[in-house]
């Protein structure tokens, strides 16, 4: 089912002020918050709809890009394999090339909480499980995106590990079984990979987004140009019309990060930064200025 229109959502126009998204979603919120509709599904879904809305138009470049582009601008969580659906206390599962995957974001289940305060629940059978075990894995910015390969050694075992595509930094897989002995023959315990991903030099991810820069000349900007943009699928020439303006988005569709099992990806977002010359030679500063002078005035503005 496709997504609603965040403005929609919200009951605002699109030229709402802050302080009106502000206060549509405070309203909405407490009408549909779960402490005030235990157990009724359909406030339940509201209350996530209304809180993504918020979360995009409440930031001025999420909000910017959703304009621009719609829901494909910004990280919507719908078709995300690593969401948890807006649950502080989950976490998420990915198969992968018939390889489960868990990941934890540094929580456990609110009945492993309970459990462990309390003595009942899932949590109260931690006792008869073996220890987890952790241990951390590095990759580069490409292997976050593609996934890939590696061979880990932890709980003195060597075996390989299918790192997904897509997946981010900081992002735990949880292997079942691969941790410490249980006593008693009970159950083992599990082993949580952390995963660092290495800074790229040129790109950022924000969600199944990935968000460059290109800086070009104040004549390139005014008179149009091509130029060659570094995506994680090497080199892609991007054109930029004449007249473009410094901070304008242009998006470079399905070049982002993959977000679903079957590799659809988000897009490539490249802001164009429009440099001013600092050391004008004698005659740049006057053909400026004859320019300046010119009927041709407003071509920058």
């Amino acid at each position: 089912m496709p997504k609603r229109d965040y403005y929609e959502v919200l009951g605002v126009s699109k030229n709402a002020s802050d302080d009106e998204i502000k206060k549509a979603y405070r309203k909405l919120a407490i009408k549909y918050h779960p402490d005030k509709n235990p157990g009724d599904k359909e406030a339940e879904e509201k209350f996530k709809e209304i809180s993504e809305a918020h979360e995009v138009l409440s930031d001025k470049q999420k909000r910017a890009r959703y304009d621009q582009f719609g829901h494909a601008g910004v990280n919507g969580g719908a078709g995300n394999p690593f969401g948890n659906g807006g649950n502080p206390f989950g976490g998420g599962s990915y198969t992968f090339n018939g390889q489960s995957f868990n990941f934890d974001f540094g929580g456990g289940g609110l009945d492993d909480i309970l459990g462990s305060l309390f003595g009942f629940g899932p949590g109260a059978r931690r006792a008869r499980r073996g220890a987890d075990y952790r241990t951390n894995l590095t990759i580069t910015f490409e292997e976050s995106i593609f996934g890939t390969e590696k061979e880990i050694s932890a709980n003195g075992q060597n075996f390989k590990l299918k790192i997904p595509a897509g997946i981010d930094d900081g992002m735990q897989i949880r292997l079942r079984g691969k941790g410490g002995e249980a006593p008693e023959g009970g159950e083992k315990g599990d082993l949580y990979v952390q995963i660092h991903v290495k800074p790229h030099k040129h790109l950022t991810r924000e969600g199944t987004l990935i968000l460059s820069e290109e800086k070009i000349s104040m004549v390139d900007a005014a008179l149009g140009t091509e130029i060659d943009v570094e995506t994680v699928d090497g080199k892609i020439t991007m054109r930029v019309p004449a007249g473009t303006q410094s901070g304008t988005p242009f998006k470079l569709s399905g070049h982002g990060v993959p977000f679903r099992a079957d590799g659809d990806r988000g897009p490539h977002i490249v802001t164009i930064i429009v440099e001013t010359p600092k050391n004008l030679s004698k005659k740049q500063r006057e053909l400026l200025e004859e320019f300046k002078k010119s009927k041709k005035r407003g071509l920058f503005g």
